[in-house]
């Protein structure tokens, strides 16, 4: 097995086969992959000046990836908690100004793009506003908090003839690239099912995180949280922790399953909404008053291959997806790929003859290898090995996702995950959750633009 870093520069393969008993190697360097705008000097006419909506835990997350992006400056931060505010300074590590009022950004002459990582329910007023206002937006994921909000987005987007990128970073991976890459080859075979799972198993990974000791309804905006959401007396939990309610987010469907199926549809080019999904799972650990389960499953028919996603929030089984093809298997697991090619050479079927008189047995046998002779030595061939690939140490998904969406407002092409991607994935969760809570069988009306029970 061949097993080497890609960087955002090079990738190289290593291919191991066999030759009757004797291995071969072969090395073959690759072109080298040019991540949008990496290593680049950016010219100071040229610089993407953003600001911040939204500066929690991804929010600053987004904002330390920035400074890997040559050519982009943050100039203003927004956020309803005051501590936010202060950890974006931190985090941009710049004084820059802040506010708590998200339309002040948009009036801003010197703001070109907008990062939106506020809470799932704030997505669409954000982003509807920010195209508005003539503004690019990078948003979060999931793009939408239900499905009329997505085509809404959509629909301001292209209205403005806005570059909208949406945040599952996984879609600008140099090891999705190099899986899509062996996926269009064409060496997995037809692949007709598809599993993918992220288990986490921490009070972190289940959204019980800690409150700020300052938090109160004078250092947070409660009223402006709350915008379209049911009315109801300040409650930091809600605040901080807003994932676990319906009120504002999509549970494990719009924190993680939404990764999942972004690199499903990137590498089989898939970017359309599944058919139908049915799912199961509960609340069985994470009482805290959560609506929420902390074990979702759901199967998912599309029009070439069944998806099997499970999120557990109380089993540390990290990050995979496997394609099963048949020629092949490509697996992702955490930030590793691997390949491994089938031997799907005819053999005689000794196990089935078994129950044969031996006479007619020995017959089969040699009518067999008549019928397949066996290919002198050398013409073996040694690509069918398998190939591991892994990134290096600290690599960034993230900054090349974001180096992706700002290289696409200079040039005005298209983001590797648009409006259309960023809603067609986030349906795929709104998909899931709609089957469990309603006990059902959720069904896509395309021509509605609905989900039926």
């Amino acid at each position: 097995m061949a097993n080497y870093f890609l960087t955002r520069r090079s990738l190289v393969r290593l291919g191991a086969g066999s030759i009757v008993t004797q291995a071969v190697a072969r090395a073959m360097a690759l072109e080298p992959i040019a991540m949008w705008g990496a290593g680049r000097a950016v010219a100071p006419s040229d610089t993407v000046r953003f600001a911040a909506i939204g500066t929690g835990i991804r929010g600053c997350e987004l904002l330390r990836a920035s400074l890997l992006v040559p050519g982009v400056e943050c100039v203003a931060a927004c956020d309803l908690y005051d501590g936010h505010q202060y950890a974006a300074r931190e985090a941009i590590q710049k004084n820059v100004d802040v506010t708590r009022n998200y339309k002040e950004i948009l009036d801003r002459k010197d703001v070109d793009v907008v990062i939106v990582a506020v809470t799932d329910h704030q997505h669409h007023r954000v982003v509807v506003d920010a195209c508005a206002a003539g503004k690019d937006v990078y948003c979060e994921k999931p793009m939408s908090h239900n499905v009329e909000d997505g085509f809404a987005m959509v629909e301001a987007a292209q209205k403005g003839s806005r570059i909208v990128q949406v945040g599952s970073q996984r879609v600008s991976s140099v090891l999705y690239v190099k899986a899509k890459e062996i996926y269009d080859s064409g060496r997995l075979g037809d692949v007709y099912y598809i599993q993918a799972y992220w288990d986490r198993n921490s009070s972190g990974g289940s959204w019980q995180y800690p409150i700020p000791p300052d938090a109160s309804e004078k250092t947070i905006d409660w009223t402006a949280f709350l915008a379209d959401a049911p009315k109801r007396p300040f409650d930091a939990a809600r605040f901080f922790r807003w994932r676990c309610f319906q009120d504002y987010g999509e549970g494990l469907g719009g924190d993680l399953f939404v990764h999942l199926i972004s690199g499903i549809h990137f590498i089989t080019g898939t970017n359309t909404v599944p058919s139908r999904a049915q799912s199961t799972g509960g609340l069985y650990r994470w009482k805290d008053g959560r609506d929420f389960p902390d074990l979702l499953e759901t199967q998912y028919d599309y029009p070439k291959f069944k998806v099997s996603i499970r999120c557990n929030q109380n089993n540390e089984g990290g990050e995979f997806i496997g394609f099963y093809g048949t020629k092949g298997t490509l697996i992702i697991r955490g930030s590793t790929l691997t390949y491994r090619p089938q031997d799907t050479r005819e053999q005689p079927q000794s196990y089935a003859v078994m129950g044969w008189p031996a006479e007619m047995r020995n017959e089969y046998m040699a009518k067999w290898k008549a019928e397949h002779p066996q290919q002198m030595p050398l013409n073996y061939k040694v690509d069918d090995s398998v190939e591991e690939y892994t990134t290096p140490p600290q690599y960034s998904d993230v900054a090349d996702h974001e180096a992706n969406f700002f290289q696409a407002v200079r040039t005005r092409k298209p983001t590797v995950e648009n409006e259309v991607f960023g809603n067609n994935a986030a349906i795929g969760c709104h998909l899931a959750n709609y089957a469990y809570f309603n006990k059902t069988i959720a069904a896509w009306d395309a021509s509605a633009k609905k989900i039926r029970g």
